[in-house]
């Protein structure tokens, strides 16, 4: 067979070849919309309905799918309420990940530096739709159906506290902090941060920037004043003992 004629049939067969991935593309694709606007729509309804009131007729009339393809995706509501807590989730985390890697790394400014990573912790991980989403199932559904959060206390919280302890301690081994338990000073970081913001955010509010603002003021000067290195220390000054008259 000459050069001519396997081009001429490769050709050919890459012709008729290409529909066929192009058609298992174009599927693959509208799978996956299909999927995002199920996961899309039953945390709405969810959120609105909680889990034991939502149907999947809802669900399915929101994402604008027939009840049967629901269940082919997912079996049943039970399955489809796991799958949307860890699609969140995913999104909260890849946030947070983003949000860690802005921690201060040095001592220089460490009040202004904590209290701009408190903000944006704040605003982007906590009182964001998905931390609002999560908070608010987890408030009214976890008591009654804790199997269902498993993904969520494995994956969630924990990281938090387990990425900031870390990070605390790369600041305390450069002197600027002196604690004695990473792990426990994390879980207070993250508590004092919530602090002055929990009751705006219990009732669904959004907090201003200025609200923000002060309330990270306020956890950091507070953290500092436990954790911070004194003073005199940071200088390498001896501390001066006072005078007692005989």
């Amino acid at each position: 067979m000459s050069k001519t004629s396997r081009r001429l049939i490769f050709a050919l067969m890459k012709d008729r070849m290409t529909p066929a991935v192009r058609m298992t593309g174009h599927s693959q694709r509208g799978q996956c919309a299909k999927r995002m606007s199920i996961l899309d729509a039953a945390a709405d309804v969810f959120c609105r309905q909680g889990f034991a009131a939502a149907s999947i007729d809802e669900i399915a009339a929101v994402a604008c799918v027939s009840r049967q393809t629901i269940y082919n995706h997912y079996r049943e509501k039970e399955t489809l309420f796991v799958a949307v807590v860890e699609d969140v989730m995913n999104r909260a985390n890849a946030m947070l990940f983003s949000v860690l890697s802005a921690f201060p790394d040095d001592a220089d400014n460490l009040e202004d530096d904590l209290t701009a990573f408190v903000v944006r912790l704040n605003k982007n991980c906590i009182c964001n739709q998905d931390g609002k989403f999560l908070r608010k199932l987890v408030q009214t559904e976890g008591e009654r159906y804790p199997h269902l959060f498993e993904s969520w206390r494995q994956q969630g919280p924990g990281k938090l506290t387990t990425a900031l302890s870390a990070l605390l301690a790369r600041l305390a081994q450069k002197g600027a902090l002196v604690i004695d338990d990473f792990d426990v000073a994390a879980r207070q970081f993250v508590a004092l941060g919530n602090a002055d913001l929990q009751m705006l955010t219990l009732f669904g509010g959004t907090p201003t920037d200025a609200e923000l603002e002060k309330a990270a003021r306020n956890a950091v000067r507070t953290f500092l004043r436990a954790y911070g290195r004194p003073a005199a220390n940071k200088a390498g000054a001896q501390p001066q003992l006072a005078a007692v008259s005989g």
